[in-house]
């Protein structure tokens, strides 16, 4: 099942596509996919609802990302191969929904790349589990733009505040339940700045998978459900290309995922903190 969240004239609402801009209410209005985690019910065959504006899926809890894990980015950037999962934290702050604008503000940040991600949707409790039972704590998948300013990444030595500025997490617009992923390590995945193909890739390309990510993290730090897991990036990061490719003033850039959706966002760069 495809779960997405919509602004109405009345409000938000949890809901699935039924159709060409159609859609059907999955729960009354106000109740949020993280109360779904939680097991609040929802209505698979509810009453239509007038199209409206899809906002991102939900707030998370905890967004925790993978750098380095797609062997075709190792070798463009580079880099040494890690021998265990490199992971950093993005601000839930940073989250945007489809048709959001990924604003930079030139005041901080000059070269801003794109990174289309997996995401993963954590959905039971995990404390230390197995890869084997890993994937039992998956809820879904959704789609996610792991944004990132380059330069404030590489100068400051770490890669929060470079991750997290506002608006630098675009994902959605659907969580896909896990029974409808049969391997998240055989999908199809990319990037289009503008329409022109910039990432192309597989997640068979990961160096560790999906289950091996939740049981690594999970022996430092508890998954909650509605944390999210940002799996890593493939080859065609703009900062490695040469000559070096950043985010400018109106462009569009389009992140997808083989069975899981497409999410776009345009880009608006603020100079001095002023649109333009």
């Amino acid at each position: 099942m495809r779960i997405g969240r919509m602004q109405t004239d009345s409000g938000e609402i949890l809901v699935r596509p039924a159709g060409v801009e159609t859609y059907v209410a999955l729960a009354p209005e106000g109740v949020t996919l993280n109360q779904v985690l939680a097991g609040h019910p929802v209505a698979v065959d509810g009453d239509q609802v007038p199209a409206g504006s899809l906002l991102s899926p939900f707030t998370p809890g905890k967004i925790v990302a993978i750098g380095l894990n797609y062997l075709d980015h190792i070798r463009e950037a580079q880099a040494d191969q890690p021998t265990a999962p490199l992971v950093f934290t993005k601000f839930p702050s940073s989250v945007v929904g489809p048709g959001a604008a990924i604003t930079i503000d030139r005041a901080v940040a000059a070269r801003v790349d794109w990174e289309v991600e997996l995401a993963v949707v954590i959905g039971q409790r995990a404390q230390r589990v197995s890869p084997e039972a890993a994937l039992n704590h998956v809820f879904g998948y959704t789609v996610a733009n792991d944004v990132s300013a380059r330069d404030v990444q590489f100068a400051d030595g770490q890669w929060v505040r470079g991750k997290s500025l506002d608006t630098f997490c675009p994902f959605g617009p659907w969580v896909v339940t896990a029974d409808e992923v049969i391997d998240p390590q055989a999908l199809k995945l990319g990037t289009r700045v503008n329409g022109q193909v910039m990432q192309d890739s597989s997640t068979a390309e990961m160096l560790f998978g999906v289950a091996e990510l939740i049981s690594y993290c999970s022996h430092s730090f508890t998954l909650e459900p509605g944390d999210v897991l940002l799996t890593g990036t493939p080859w065609g990061c703009g900062e490695f290309m040469d000559p070096r490719v950043s985010l400018q003033d109106g462009d569009t850039v389009e992140v997808w995922i083989e069975g899981i959706g497409s999410l776009t966002n345009p880009v608006t760069v603020l100079s001095d903190g002023v649109r333009g």
